[in-house]
């Protein structure tokens, strides 16, 4: 929530967020074992910023955001 309120503030509408990450993981995380096991799902914060209107990527997505960029 601290999270969301900071990219509130300062007029965020992209964030790249760490791939895989429990709580930044978009589409693919880990499920918190910590025996490097993948489900299907978004981090919480990754939901969060979804929810209010704010795009997030993954640091594997950076050229996808650069070719929405200059369209």
């Amino acid at each position: 929530k601290m999270a969301l309120q900071v990219a509130k503030v300062n007029g965020a509408t992209v964030a790249i967020l760490k791939a895989k990450s429990p709580s930044c993981g978009k589409g693919c995380i880990y499920d918190g074992t910590f025996r490097r096991q993948l489900t299907q799902a978004n981090g919480v914060t990754v939901d969060l910023f979804l929810e209010n209107g704010i795009a997030v990527y993954t640091e594997d997505e950076i050229d996808m955001l650069n070719e929405n960029d200059q369209a």
